[in-house]
């Protein structure tokens, strides 16, 4: 099972990514080891998941998101 997560930054940003385990990946993001952009950011909280039954259809919603505008992703959100 994947999930395809939103996390929100210290300074408002949002990050959209893709794991198999949430709360490992947010702890990851947190301690600073996972992604390049969360290191600087820093991650506070997650605040919006899906799950997908494959990594194929994971992915392809993480890149549909992320090509998303903040007030889209802010809806998705929000819709939950």
């Amino acid at each position: 099972m994947y999930f395809v997560y939103i996390l929100e930054c210290k300074d408002g940003s949002l990050y959209t990514g893709i794991t198999t385990n949430v709360e490992r990946r947010f702890a990851e993001h947190k301690n600073r080891i996972g992604g390049h952009y969360t290191r600087s950011k820093q991650a506070v909280r997650v605040v919006y998941t899906e799950q997908y039954p494959n990594r194929s259809l994971a992915s392809k919603r993480e890149s549909e998101i992320k090509s998303w505008r903040r007030d889209k992703k802010m809806n998705l959100i929000e819709s939950k």
